[in-house]
């Protein structure tokens, strides 16, 4: 749901939640807030900013962060939308850059500002589509009365021939045509090159000014010191076996996005989605639990329990094992899914009235630039 952050449709404490809290009743549960370096596997010890710690059991969860595919142009000029705090960061820059369009007298740059460019055509950048296609629709002819409202363009741009390729054609079709119904510009086999100049270049010839560019084309997994090359798959992924146990090494386990584990229905590694880890982190306990009494570790397999994806007001998409929906329904079925695995009753709350004022008044409810600024030193400490 950090989409929604990013649209300004809740606020980001509403989809976050402390570790602190939720282990608060537990007196065996010590968390330390650190950047890990280095695994030190032979010694049983990670290298971290606040010193060495040494374990028994290490778990590796460190998920995946976005991939530019080694173009440093993209990189320093594009929005990724991984985290809570890129999701602020993208919202801050999209507001301001509409603030800005109505003072700019340069009519070039106006429309940079205007153009949104997002690249990605997976469940990411097909929801963050709808919901600001949404915005433009709903919101801002009222925020921005004076704007020239069609001058505002959505562009999705997909370098495959279809969206949400990891879900069914139907679903795949039917987000193309909400998305197009909604006036969002869809680019599909469309790759985008670079970006110079205030402009996203494709390899179609065209380009597109835009001073707000977002980037969810693609992940690459959290890399650490010492993690030999030949422990890693595709997408720089840690190779494990059916146990979720890195290979070569019997106390360090990997689960999530992270980690490249293969089972005949998914002989190139599971999707890297939330349910997959949920599922091997609720084995891996499990597992962990009958090493300490010696007994046998059971094996993971990935029960599917299908794909969401929402595109707008009553429009999403749902693939279950036997069953392809879009509409309304669909729709419904994505907002009790997301709901139920938000945690803490207050944010539950949050989120639902958030939805339903949107849903009864067309409208937008956190739409503040919020840009942190620097504090300046006190001057006792200067000395």
């Amino acid at each position: 749901m950090i989409y929604e952050v990013a649209s300004a449709g809740v606020e980001p404490s509403s989809i976050a939640f402390p570790f602190r809290k939720i282990f608060q009743k537990r007196k065996d549960f010590y968390y330390r807030w650190a950047d890990v370096t280095g695994v030190d596997s032979k010694n049983n010890l990670i290298e971290t900013s606040i010193g060495p710690l040494k374990y028994d059991y290490l778990i590796l969860a460190t998920g995946t962060t976005t991939n530019y595919f080694g173009n440093e142009n993209i990189e320093n000029a594009a929005m990724p939308m991984k985290t809570v705090e890129e999701a602020m960061a993208m919202r801050n820059a999209l507001l301001a850059n509409l603030e800005k369009s109505l003072t700019t007298e340069d009519l070039k740059e106006r429309q940079a500002l205007q153009n949104i460019v997002i690249v990605g055509g997976g469940a990411t950048g097909v929801e963050v589509s709808g919901a600001l296609s949404e915005m433009k629709k709903f919101v801002i002819p009222k925020d921005y009365p004076e704007m020239e409202i069609h001058k505002v363009n959505v562009y999705l741009i997909e370098a495959g021939p279809k969206l949400l390729a990891a879900m069914s054609a139907n679903a795949s079709e039917n987000a193309e045509k909400f998305l197009r119904g909604m006036g969002v510009n869809v680019m599909l086999n469309t790759l985008v090159q670079d970006y110079k100049d205030g402009k996203v270049i494709l390899n179609n010839g065209m380009d597109i000014p835009t001073r707000t560019f977002i980037w969810v084309s693609g992940v690459i997994a959290t890399s650490f010191d010492h993690i030999d090359a030949e422990m890693l798959g595709r997408g720089r992924r840690i190779l494990v076996d059916e146990f979720n146990r890195v290979k070569g090494i019997e106390n360090v386990f990997a689960i999530g996005d992270v980690c490249l584990q293969t089972e005949k229905d998914y002989p190139n590694g599971h999707p890297q989605l939330a349910q997959v880890a949920i599922q091997q982190g609720h084995l891996l306990a499990s597992n962990l639990k009958k090493l300490e009494k010696g007994k046998a570790l059971s094996a993971f397999h990935y029960r599917n329990l299908g794909s969401l994806a929402t595109i707008g007001r009553n429009k999403a998409v749902a693939d279950f094992k036997k069953v392809r929906m879009h509409g309304w329904f669909a729709w419904v079925i994505w907002l009790v899914v997301h709901l139920r695995s938000i945690l803490g009753v207050r944010n539950k709350v949050v989120v639902l009235l958030n939805w339903v004022w949107s849903y009864l008044t067309y409208d937008r409810s956190i739409r503040l630039i919020m840009a942190a600024k620097r504090v300046k030193k006190n001057p006792v400490d200067r000395k």
